[in-house]
């Protein structure tokens, strides 16, 4: 569970990154949670934008996807999600305490 402090911190470096996947009117498939899983091991810190199309809430679709990567939801702002996944293998993000 990340404080209050650390989101701060996330959103900050969040702020200079763009989108990188969609959910459109498909949704949330297992298919997009595998490869979202794999670049948060990659990268930690992504932003996923949720299409006009999308037939489903943003917020029910942040949930999904931060449950089903294992991920931290850091902000839910617009049509844009910002999720965090301490790396395993090549941690590149300290946060503050």
């Amino acid at each position: 569970m990340l404080t209050g402090k650390q989101k701060r911190f996330l959103r900050a470096k969040a702020h200079h990154l763009s989108p990188i996947f969609q959910v459109g009117k498909g949704g949330v498939n297992e298919n997009m949670v595998k490869q979202i899983d794999d670049v948060l091991e990659v990268r930690e810190l992504i932003k996923v934008s949720v299409l006009q199309n999308c037939e489903f809430d943003r917020s029910e679709v942040a949930e999904e996807l931060s449950t089903g990567a294992g991920a931290e939801l850091v902000q839910v702002i617009g049509n844009t999600i910002v999720l965090y996944k301490e790396s395993k293998e090549n941690k590149q993000i300290v946060l503050p305490s």
